[in-house]
């Protein structure tokens, strides 16, 4: 059987990281680990034997992109798995919000997860077979206050996850979309800029910023259960892959009452809705 090959985007700390140990100890798979500085991944060392290759990687380069696929390429001649996992967190309220901080966010957490994926695509198309993995996050299914434009990088992974999806699927390409909740990653820790309330009429999320902090590397969810879970779908349910796949009981349960919730306003905004139609 061929080696399948995994080429994940933000190896050094947290999901990319877990997720690369994990694969580094698993037989048949070939790792392609990337991150800005590949001296954080002397952690994958004691595991290669030759199927592990560091790649040095910043996802908003374009050049580096390129660089990365060609030599994941010539080295085990396929992508099989690509894991669009590099991110950026921002906590602020929506008019405070530092703009270049946040216009940096979406460089990584959109546009790189983007040519990312449109580098990976030739030779996914070529082989008519591959997986793209996509983090989006519990707030890219449901937006809290301090995290408008978090939210908004990963309303827009979602939406144009979904229509990839469907753009693909006739080439044996298949799109998931990973929805974490709190997680015991650096995501809320060092991976999230913070930017406290200044401003009097927002003074009452400086505590849900702070409680953030105070509740990183102590969150509900468990990497290592996530990464077994997103391997298993991968590798024995291919064939069904779920479009989007919540991890976390939050995460969950939040979707499960916002649908709900949203499908019941629908409903009654039906026939108002259908009352802006030209009769037929």
């Amino acid at each position: 059987m061929t080696n399948k090959t995994w080429l994940i985007t933000g190896t050094s700390t947290g999901f990319g990281k877990t997720l690369a140990i994990f694969l580094a100890q698993k037989a048949g798979i070939n790792l392609v680990a990337t991150a800005r500085n590949t001296a954080k991944l002397a952690y994958l060392d004691q595991y290669d034997h030759g199927q592990i290759k560091k790649l040095s990687l910043d996802v908003t380069n374009q050049s580096e992109i390129q660089n990365v696929v060609a030599q994941a390429r010539a080295a085990f001649g396929t992508i099989d798995v690509l894991v669009n996992n590099a991110g950026l967190g921002y906590f602020g309220t929506f008019e405070e919000s530092d703009r270049a901080a946040v216009k940096s966010m979406f460089d990584v957490n959109v546009w790189g997860l983007v040519d990312m994926t449109r580098a990976v695509l030739p030779t996914m198309r070529q082989q008519q077979s591959g997986i793209i993995l996509n983090f989006s996050s519990l707030a890219g299914l449901f937006s809290f206050p301090t995290l408008s434009f978090y939210s908004g990088t990963k309303y827009a992974v979602e939406g144009i996850s979904e229509a990839l999806a469907k753009e693909v699927a006739d080439c044996n390409i298949k799109v998931m979309i990973i929805e974490p909740s709190g997680f015991r990653t650096d995501w809320a820790g060092r991976s999230s800029e913070k930017a406290l309330p200044q401003l009097a009429d927002y003074q009452q999320f400086t505590a849900t910023i702070n409680a953030n902090i105070t509740n990183a590397h102590h969150e509900a969810g468990d990497p290592e259960k996530a990464v077994a879970i997103i391997f298993d779908q991968v590798t024995n349910h291919a064939a069904d892959l779920p479009l989007r796949l919540p991890l976390g009981k939050l995460s969950t349960d939040t979707a499960i009452a916002k649908y709900t919730a949203s499908l019941a306003q629908f409903k009654k905004l039906h026939d108002l809705s259908e009352s802006a139609d030209q009769p037929e």
